[in-house]
């Protein structure tokens, strides 16, 4: 089972591909996908449908897992989060892949126990968990936690968050 885990962002979506192989996980790929300021909106959103249109060729996972939105410090952060995950989806439901959202809170928590860590805490576990020689930009670990919650949840018995 190949899984492509997303963090969505308008600056800085992160992804990362983890395969599951028996018991044991290993990173494929992992990445993010930076848009400076200066780019538009819309230009932004096109860079996150590309980038991951050709990592999801690339790579060819089986399914898809999405960083879900709680918390929003302001109505404009909230709708350009929103964007970046439709840009996201859209880019998954092109492929025809099936996508499972997470809470923060969960991810963080199947990545390090605690539902409250910190992007740093995040970071180390995908490096120790993973085997990977050095940690990666906090977006990309992020979504390598997402891809591993998913992989958690299916190898439990629970394809989704709920």
């Amino acid at each position: 089972m190949r899984v492509l885990g997303i963090d969505p962002s308008i600056r800085c979506t992160g992804y990362g591909v983890i395969e599951m192989e028996g018991n044991r996980c290993r990173a494929v790929a992992f990445g993010s996908i930076p848009v400076p300021a200066r780019v538009s909106q819309p230009a932004a959103l096109a860079e996150i449908v590309r980038v991951l249109r050709g990592v999801i060729q690339e790579h060819r996972p089986d399914e898809a897992a999405l960083e879900a939105v709680i918390y929003a410090q302001s109505f404009k952060t909230a709708i350009a989060m929103g964007s970046a995950r439709g840009a996201a989806m859209v880019a998954v439901a092109e492929a025809g892949l099936s996508l499972v959202e997470y809470p923060s809170r969960l991810v963080k928590k199947a990545a390090t126990g605690l539902g409250g860590a910190q992007k740093a805490q995040v970071g180390f576990m995908m490096r120790a968990l993973l085997g990977l020689t050095a940690t990666p930009q906090a977006d990309a670990a992020d979504a390598l936690a997402v891809a591993l919650t998913h992989l958690q949840h299916r190898k439990n018995g629970k394809p989704d968050a709920r």
